[in-house]
Formats: structure tokens, sequence, C-alpha cells
């Protein structure tokens, strides 16, 4: 794990840590000052619990070099000056301040199990252990009318003051009773506006919270839709993914602990410190895709030697995330290492328009109008297809394509 973030670190110092050196001393000053005043804050607030991050290193074998280590590895990711690293060990420690209220919808809790589940969790696990979870259905032991009254109170003290983190999508059809909660059988929506209405920021985690995921996949049956297409008058940071990874979720909310402010957004409301990078871009096999080497069917040559998988239907041209980087299972793969492709996970509609063993070059599409019409194969392919960021791709395809043929 620690190479694994040495590794992080000196991979985005090598890109320049994607710090906008343009502005200034002036400028770093002034954010450091304001992060110390946050810090200085949360420091004079009562812990709302009483984990520490020191007491969760210890146990897991984890020293303060180790910490130290993770710590200027997450400045880079934040993008923010190595020089930070002493505020961000700070907010770290002080992650014990902030109340969240976790709830689950519509999903499978993969979110949830991701984290529960990992026998040998990584420091940005750990420290997700030291928020003060105040309610969280998978894990308290409370129910029914007692996990309201829980609820309620949690909602109360902290007012104003809590991140209410969302795991699943919301269904709207039959007037939202696919999916109902708690003793007085409300609604996933009504409970959503509710716990929301009184937070300082919605965390959506996972894709079914953030676009509506497989539960939102045609026919969606359900009316299955993501947060932000309910809470209006809130911050929605989305964190998408089919799980979401632990990184990106510390991430997040350290920049809030950090600054009181939400992160940097795309679009799509995504961390661009997280969602800034194509897949494509930063994907082991990108020199293949250029040499023209593709798998064509699955255990052939290509396969053996680890191949580019575009042909095979991997997404990575299409998707933005940076599990290339970050990985799972403390770093130890993602799916493209394992020799499968990208289906596109952190995606809008991504069921639907991603997740098919084919190029998108290969599909029919009645109505694709982030990319425009695609069809054509992918030795015709023309440049309607990626994003904005990722125009040129396809011509790139085709002639990488054509140089490997004239290469056999």
């Amino acid at each position: 794990m620690v190479d694994r973030r040495d590794a992080l670190s000196a991979m985005f110092s090598a890109k320049g840590t994607r710090v906008n050196t343009n502005r200034g001393d002036e400028y770093y000053n002034t954010l450091a000052k304001q992060m110390e005043d946050r810090l200085i804050e949360l420091e004079n607030t009562p812990a709302a619990s009483k984990i520490s991050i020191d007491h969760l290193l210890e146990t897991e074998g984890l020293t303060r070099r180790d910490f130290m280590k993770w710590a200027s590895a997450a400045c880079a990711a934040l993008m923010i000056p190595a020089s930070f690293t002493p505020l961000v060990v700070k907010a770290a420690e002080l992650m014990n301040r902030v109340p969240v209220i976790w709830i689950e919808l519509q999903d499978c809790a993969g979110n949830s199990e991701a984290l529960l589940r990992s026998d040998s969790p990584t420091i940005d696990e750990l420290i997700l252990e030291t928020i003060s979870l105040e309610f969280n259905e998978t894990l308290m032991a409370a129910a029914g009318h007692a996990a309201e009254e829980h609820l309620n109170a949690a909602m109360e003290t902290f007012k104003g003051k809590y991140l209410c983190l969302v795991e699943g999508s919301i269904p709207r059809a039959m007037n939202g009773l696919y999916g109902t909660i708690g003793a007085n059988g409300e609604t996933f929506e009504a409970h959503l506006k509710r716990v929301a209405k009184n937070c300082a920021a919605v965390v959506a985690v996972g894709t079914c919270a953030t676009f509506g995921g497989i539960p939102a996949a045609a026919p969606n049956p359900t009316g299955a839709v993501g947060v932000q297409d309910i809470i209006k008058d809130k911050a929605i940071i989305n964190i998408p993914a089919c799980p979401a990874n632990p990184a990106n979720i510390t991430g997040t909310i350290l920049h809030y602990v950090l600054t009181g402010q939400i992160p940097e957004l795309d679009h799509l409301n995504r961390p661009k410190f997280a969602f800034g990078y194509r897949i494509h871009d930063n994907c082991e096999r990108r020199g293949h895709f250029d040499a023209g080497e593709f798998v064509e069917e699955w255990g052939d040559e290509g396969a053996e030697n680890n191949f580019c998988l575009y042909k095979m239907g991997c997404k990575g041209p299409m998707t933005f995330n940076n599990c290339s980087i970050v990985k799972y299972n403390s770093g130890t793969n993602w799916p493209i290492g394992a020799g499968h492709g990208c289906i596109g996970c952190s995606e809008p509609q991504f069921w639907d328009k991603f997740a098919q063993e084919r190029p998108m070059s290969d599909t029919k599409f009645n109505n694709f109008a982030p990319f425009g019409g695609v069809e054509k194969t992918v030795d015709e392919f023309g440049i309607g297809l990626v994003t904005a960021a990722g125009i040129g791709i396809a011509i790139h395809a085709a002639a990488s394509v054509i140089a490997g043929k004239k290469s056999e």
C-alpha cells in the first residue's frame, strides 16, 4: 500500500501535481490561512466520535511515516502543493468532528459492502472509520422506531453541520411506493428530502445515487432517478462508480474538512480531482492501443499479452475516473488490469449505453445524444463518438488498427 501511495504521489508530481502554479504565492498563502482557520474552528468543536486515526493506524500496524506519505499523496490528489501536507494531516486527525448521516435507498449496498469487507484497509478506508457516522441502516443496531428516533436526534443535534451521504437511487413510479423505509413506511423520496433539508451538503455515493445506475436502466419500471434529480436546493457532490472508490469518498470529505466547502466539480457534479481523468489516457494498455495491438477475442494471443481491450468493448475512451491511478482492493488491481474492459460505470446511463462487450462502433443506438449516432465499424471509425475531451480517439483507433494490419 505504501509503495502505491509513493507511486501515486510521484505520478501526480510528474504531472505538475495538477496545481495551477500561475496562481502564485499570494493565492496559496491565502488558501493556507483559510484552511488553518477552518481547522482551528474544528479543533475547538467537541469530537462527535471518540475514534481517532492514530488508534486505527496503530491497530493496523501502520506507522506515522506511512500516514505522512499518504498525506503527501492526498495533497497531490486534491491538487494542492506538497507544502500543505501538515494541514492534510491535521484535517485527517479532525475527521471525528464531522458528523455524517448515511442513508441507503434503492441499491445493492455495494458501496457499504466495499468498505466493510476490506480485510486490509487502506488509510483512506481507516479515515472513513473516524468520521462521526451518526446513522447508517447497514451498520447500526437500532431498528424501527428506535432507529427513527436516533435519526431525528442526529439531524437536530447537528443541524446545518452534517454531511448527508446517500447510497442508492430513488424510485418515483407509483408515487414512490417501490421504495419505502422505516416504521412509518416513508417513501425513499420523502426520506431523502427530510434528511437532506438541514444538511451542509449532499454526497451521492455510487452510480445508483448519482445517475440512477442499474435500477434506472431501460425500461426503468420503478422510475428510478439520482439524488440530483430530487434535491435542488443543496450542494450536490456526485461520486459515481460501481462501487465508488473509498479514496474518492475520503478525498471529498477531506476537502470539506479542510475548507468548509465542496471541491471543484465538473458539469456532472463530480469532483475534478477524482474524475478529471479519462481512463484511456492513464491506461496501462494504452501503448498497445497506439501500436494497433488489440484483443480480438477472449483467450487469443492478444489477451495473453495484455493487448488493448478496445475491440472487446472497453469504454475507457468514454469514461472519466481515476480507477487506473488509485485502483481497488488496497491498490491491488482494477478491471482492465484483471483482463476485462472498462464498462463506463461512472458515466450517466452507463448500463444502457456502455455495458456490452463490443466496441461502441458496433453498437446501434436510436438516440445517443451525448456522442452523436454511432453506426460505423472500428476500421471506419469517425470522430463523432467520444466526448469533447476525447475527440480524435476514433481517428487514432482507426489509424492504429491500420498500422497493426500493416505490421502483420
